[in-house]
C-alpha cells in the first residue's frame, strides 16, 4: 500500500517509459496528480481518470508499484 506524504508533492509521476504528471498535492494520504498535457486518453482511461478535464487527479494505492526519491512509478495498467 503506497503511503503519501508532503514529501511526494512535486515529484513525477511516471508508467513505463512515459511522464503521466506529477504529484501536485497530498491529502488524507492521498496523491493528487496533475496530468500532463500530451497524456493520451488511452492512458487515462487506463487510469480511471476519465473523460473530464479535472486539474489533478486521486492516485489509488493499487496503481503505484515503487515511490523513489524523485518519482512515483505505476504499475502498467495497458
Amino acid at each position: 500500500m503506497a503511503q503519501f506524504s508532503e514529501d511526494d508533492e512535486g515529484k513525477s509521476v511516471v508508467m513505463g517509459d512515459e511522464t503521466v504528471g506529477m504529484v501536485q498535492n497530498v491529502e488524507g494520504g492521498t496523491a493528487h496528480v496533475n496530468p500532463d498535457a500530451g497524456v493520451s486518453d488511452r492512458i487515462k482511461a487506463s487510469l480511471d481518470w476519465g473523460d473530464a478535464d479535472e486539474d489533478t487527479y486521486p492516485l489509488r494505492d493499487e496503481m503505484v508499484d515503487t515511490i523513489t526519491d524523485d518519482e512515483v512509478r505505476l504499475r502498467n495498467q495497458m
